[in-house]
């Protein structure tokens, strides 16, 4: 009998991006896998964030290609690829402080759907729209924050809040970049639980620093360094890779 080969749910090959004289992504390759967690790390100036707007669709490549469930979506903006199921998050938190959480969940849910916003008010009173996103905050813990300002939450709740506006597009997987970033350590113990908790609905690509959120969450590891992919593979071989301890982790942070 035949294996199966599965389509790959992202797909970046051979990307390129260059700034001028400056080379940001050199020839990038990656799979994201159905029931994955691909993180991709690497030293501050890496790319990490250049390869990110490609994938988003905020940054156009100068060479190869993006795929989707195996759909070449290189040149579709933003919108078109979160309706193709690429749901992200970003480094720093984008919402809107004076709306409460509920609200900030409810516009992403139009945002995918390309609804207006002329009746805003009415909108709210939908009652399938607002079941969704409190579905949304419910799945993230912010269930009894919804109805308070997002101004006025905390940097993890903060974290958490952009999650479930990415879960309110009906995401086919989830792309996120630095999730943990600026939290304490109670709040990445609980960020982590969320992803752990999520990994089993979304495919996700994983950027981020937090060594050890990585090695506890990650299925597959990617290591870019100045714009191109050094070596990708498990934790465990990540871990082992000899140019990998010496580009990037160092010898005491492998020691766990």
């Amino acid at each position: 009998m035949s294996s199966t080969v599965q389509t790959p749910i992202l797909e970046t090959r051979s990307l390129v991006k260059r700034f001028g004289g400056l080379l940001a992504t050199d020839q990038v390759s990656l799979q994201l896998a159905g029931k994955e967690v691909h993180a991709l790390i690497g030293p501050n100036g890496a790319g990490k964030t250049t390869l990110i707007g490609q994938l988003s669709g905020e940054l156009l490549p100068d060479e190869g290609q993006i795929l989707i469930a195996g759909e070449d979506v290189t040149a579709q903006p933003v919108p078109a690829r979160a309706r193709r199921g690429l749901g992200r998050s970003y480094q720093i938190t984008q919402f809107l402080a004076e709306f409460s959480a509920l609200e900030n969940v409810v516009l992403a849910a139009l945002a995918r759907s390309g609804s207006g916003f002329g009746l805003w008010s009415p909108l709210m009173r939908e009652r399938a729209i607002v079941e969704h996103a409190m579905q949304a905050l419910d799945t993230v813990g912010l269930a009894d924050r919804a109805h308070r300002s997002a101004g006025a939450m905390g940097h993890g709740e903060h974290r958490q809040l952009e999650i479930a506006m990415a879960l309110a597009l009906e995401p086919k997987m989830l792309l996120l970049d630095e999730p943990l970033a600026g939290m304490s350590g109670s709040e990445s113990e609980r960020m982590v639980q969320l992803l752990h908790d999520l990994k089993a609905r979304y495919p996700i690509l994983l950027i981020e620093h937090d060594m050890d959120a990585v090695f506890a969450l990650a299925n597959r590891i990617s290591v870019l360094v100045y714009g191109r992919v050094i070596a990708t593979g498990t934790p465990q071989e990540i871990r082992n890779n000899p140019e990998v301890r010496t580009a990037y982790l160092g010898d005491e942070e492998m020691v766990a």
